[in-house]
């Protein structure tokens, strides 16, 4: 499973990369505002640091604007990858730019029938939001399964990337229900490490090492 950062925060971006766990990062105009930067520069500043595919949202609605900004945003960089939603004129936009070789990540994915609507345009990425469906009593990583069903059945290469992710379950529910991708809030990520067990184990390691080697000094 490839983790990715869901942020636009550079020095976010910074320590996630350092662990050298981070796979590529995904934006959207939130994220990219919080940063008080506009969005070209932020997403040329994000491409100096996370060598991976790198989500960037076109802000237009019909498919003219949205191809347009598409391919501004693809010649920023190789690694772009162009985020357009999942909307009639969002598809139009992903079978354009697919037949012309610029990857596409369809983002506000909520039911397997417009996954399925992705697939056929060519889409490179689809996000299902996991946890925006839980938020109203769907259970998210239903959707993740079906979605990979149906893939599978028809040999569709489009890549699952869990989104919308809220705590360490969901990490690994999605990995198990066979998402190929999982993007995560910086703390989300930094949770992974914690346990109380190995953070008790290596202190009692640490612990009988000193004990034996200062006896010996000491002795």
């Amino acid at each position: 499973m490839k983790f990715f950062l869901d942020t636009a925060n550079l020095d976010e971006l910074k320590k996630g990369a350092n662990w050298g766990i981070v796979d590529g990062v995904t934006t959207n105009p939130t994220l990219i505002a919080r940063e008080g930067r506009p969005l070209e520069e932020q997403i040329r500043r994000i491409c100096e640091i996370v060598d991976g595919d790198i989500s960037a949202e076109v802000l237009a609605t019909d498919t003219e604007g949205m191809l347009r900004e598409g391919r501004a945003l693809a010649q920023l960089h190789p690694n772009i990858v162009v985020k357009c939603p999942l909307t009639r004129d969002g598809i139009r936009a992903t079978k354009t730019f697919a037949q012309e070789g610029i990857r596409v990540n369809v983002t506000l994915c909520f039911t397997a029938a417009q996954a399925l609507l992705a697939a056929k345009a060519g889409a490179y990425i689809i996000s299902p939001f996991v946890g925006r469906l839980d938020d109203i009593g769907s259970n998210g990583m239903d959707l993740i399964r079906d979605i990979a069903l149906i893939y599978r059945n028809y040999g569709f290469k489009t890549q699952i990337l869990a989104a919308s992710i809220r705590h360490p379950i969901h990490v690994v529910e999605a990995a198990r229900a066979g998402a190929h991708i999982g993007t995560l809030p910086f703390k989300v990520l930094d949770q992974l490490f914690n346990h109380p067990l190995t953070d008790k184990g290596l202190e009692q390691f640490l612990k009988d090492y000193a004990k034996v080697f200062q006896e010996t000094s000491v002795g």
